[in-house]
């Protein structure tokens, strides 16, 4: 019944809509770990647009509303986040979402902690949850994606072990303001679209980490 409703909402609608996937892993014990930033990023959506992320919809915790007359799609996908395509694939199919109305945000290994990047397009920066998703949209790679910086593991710990870490105290401020950052960001894009969004708020990201380089040296 819930998908139903949901079809029948979308169809009613007078613009194109947009559907937000945030990569994660299920259950408290991730809840936290820099894994799972993609998760936090649809909770900083959901709470910035007055979303409610609390139904289930192909594998995944799902939420719908609107910014004026657009509709907004939020997603957690349940599978963990190496099977995360399995959710992702059949919402995009669900809704007949062209992939250009959909943005993938996931942790970033490649970028400083809370520096972020709205991209076009892209491949899968060597992440599994990516590689799911790109395999389920059959290979194709022309979506959007939100990468949020984590940082690199420090000497030679496993990135395996990292990546299920937990924020230090420093780590975590600059996540939180990069949430709130991502989230204003998503709703430029809502209103101007993702080229005017991505060109102006990747400057600011820019300068973002060139500071970072600067305080690190």
């Amino acid at each position: 019944m819930l998908s139903r409703v949901s079809r029948h909402w979308f169809s009613t609608a007078s613009s194109h809509p947009w559907l937000f996937v945030g990569l994660g892993n299920p259950g408290e014990k991730y809840q936290g770990t820099r894994h799972n930033v993609g998760f936090e990023m649809i909770d900083a959506c959901a709470k910035s647009l007055g979303i409610s992320v609390d139904t289930v919809h192909c594998k995944a915790l799902f939420g719908q509303g609107y910014v004026g007359d657009i509709p907004i799609f939020l997603a957690k996908p349940q599978t963990y986040m190496n099977l995360s395509g399995e959710s992702t694939g059949p919402l995009a199919a669900y809704y007949k979402m062209p992939l250009n109305r959909v943005v993938v945000f996931f942790d970033d290994m490649n970028l400083p902690c809370g520096v972020l990047r709205l991209q076009h397009k892209g491949g899968h920066e060597g992440h599994n949850g990516m590689k799911s998703v790109i395999y389920h949209f059959r290979g194709n790679r022309e979506f959007a994606r939100l990468r949020i910086g984590i940082g690199k593991p420090p000497g030679q710990m496993d990135p395996k072990a990292f990546l299920l870490q937990k924020f230090n105290v420093g780590a975590r401020e600059r996540i939180d303001s990069a949430l709130q950052e991502g989230s204003e960001a998503l709703k430029l894009l809502i209103s101007k679209g993702l080229t005017e969004s991505a060109r102006c708020f990747n400057r600011e990201q820019k300068y973002k980490h060139l500071r970072l380089q600067t305080l690190q040296v």
